[in-house]
């Protein structure tokens, strides 16, 4: 997995600074010393649109799942024997999720294994570049309540972050994108790499608000 000649020039920058970066630049979890935990890839998959420019593609979590319920997430899930790795099942997990054509997706790199204590899981991040957008929307309501391109541009706005409490006192940084609010293990990961990718601008992390229900009731 190399980078691409089609990859835009806002993006170069993260595609370089994932070669060296650290797992502690993009979670606070450190792994599980036991090795213990289940296997799950999740695709961070930069695009363009005419409409609102560079872009991220994020799903929303229907409200009735037991686990991460209402939350906005980047597509993916556990990875299956017949994924072959973390690839396989983050494209696979994407467009069963968005039905996204994983034959426009360039992906960039495999990021370090980061640890995800709510359920469990130890994810690799799978960045990837949209070189050729294909439609995309919600396929399973059971599984995903929306489907969005969230424009970088809102993302790295000063005034759309901030950091959020959990009522069990966890504190970590949050994006809110109109109706979204981004927070936990996607907003972690998300703001490392914008961070990372010299994306970031500077924000006011003294801003801190409680997470509020029912997005509060499960940490991701």
């Amino acid at each position: 997995m190399s980078r691409s000649g089609s990859v835009p020039g806002w993006l170069c920058g993260i595609v370089d600074a994932v070669a060296d970066v650290r797992a502690e630049q993009l979670s606070r979890e450190p792994l599980p010393r036991d090795g213990d935990g289940r296997a799950a890839a999740v695709l961070v998959l930069f695009g363009e649109s005419a409409q609102h420019g560079a872009d991220v593609l994020l799903i929303e979590r229907a409200s009735g799942l037991r686990s991460h319920a209402g939350t906005p997430a980047f597509p993916g899930g556990v990875i299956d024997p017949d994924d072959h790795g973390p690839v396989g099942a983050a494209l696979r997990e994407a467009h069963e999720e968005t039905g996204l054509h994983p034959d426009g997706v360039d992906v960039l790199a495999t990021l370090p294994e980061l640890w995800l204590r709510a359920g469990g899981y130890v994810v690799t991040p799978v960045l990837a570049w949209w070189r050729a957008p294909s439609a995309v929307q919600v396929v399973d309501p059971v599984e995903v309540a929306a489907v969005h391109r969230v424009p970088l541009a809102q993302l790295v706005d000063p005034a759309n972050r901030l950091r959020v409490r959990h009522s069990s006192g966890y504190v970590g940084q949050a994006f809110r994108v109109g109706n979204l609010l981004v927070w936990g293990f996607t907003a972690a990961l998300l703001g490392g790499l914008l961070e990372a990718g010299g994306l970031a601008r500077p924000w006011d992390r003294d801003r801190v608000e409680s997470l509020p229900e029912p997005q509060g009731a499960h940490r991701r």
